[in-house]
């Protein structure tokens, strides 16, 4: 049987695009992933940052900082559960450092919040350089780096993970 030229250019034409579709497919992917992981860890730490914000809250008008803190931080820890649902549910491996991350930090950087509210309002510019001994969240650098760690992973090869 013989197959002529126009045909198997066809064919070779067509294993070409599919190849190429799937390829674009999968590079859209990973840029969705890769995105909405960044945006994960970017949620954390939004709320790493609470209890600097609650220090620095404004002395003059304690109502209204309570309420605008009050509600960044529901928004943010909304962000967070669902963060650790989306993450678990694209990879076993980067949810588990997600999870184990949001739950260091609600306890460390939460407990820095609950002791901020505490404290006065800054009330002068000196008051602004917060130490860590004032506030310390070193113990989440581990979790952080676990995180990015996962991700990383994730976009391996599998034959090199």
């Amino acid at each position: 049987m013989f197959v002529s030229g126009a045909v198997i250019a066809a064919i070779v034409g067509a294993v070409i695009n599919v190849a190429l579709a799937q390829y674009k497919d999968r590079s859209e992917e990973r840029a969705r992933l890769r995105k909405t992981f960044a945006e994960a860890f970017e949620v954390a730490m939004q709320y790493k940052e609470f209890p600097y914000a609650i220090r620095r809250r404004r002395a003059d008008q304690p109502e209204a900082e309570r309420v605008r803190l009050s509600e960044e931080m529901r928004a943010v820890q909304a962000k967070l559960s669902y963060f650790v649902v989306w993450t678990e549910g694209e990879s076993k491996a980067v949810g588990a450092a997600y999870s184990a991350l949001v739950a260091q930090l609600r306890q460390v950087a939460g407990t820095a919040c609950n002791e901020a509210w505490k404290e006065p309002a800054v009330q002068d510019d000196a008051g602004m350089n917060l130490s860590s001994t004032v506030i310390n969240l070193s113990s989440l650098k581990p979790f952080e780096k676990a995180y990015v760690t996962a991700v990383r992973d994730h976009f391996k090869p599998f034959y090199r993970r």
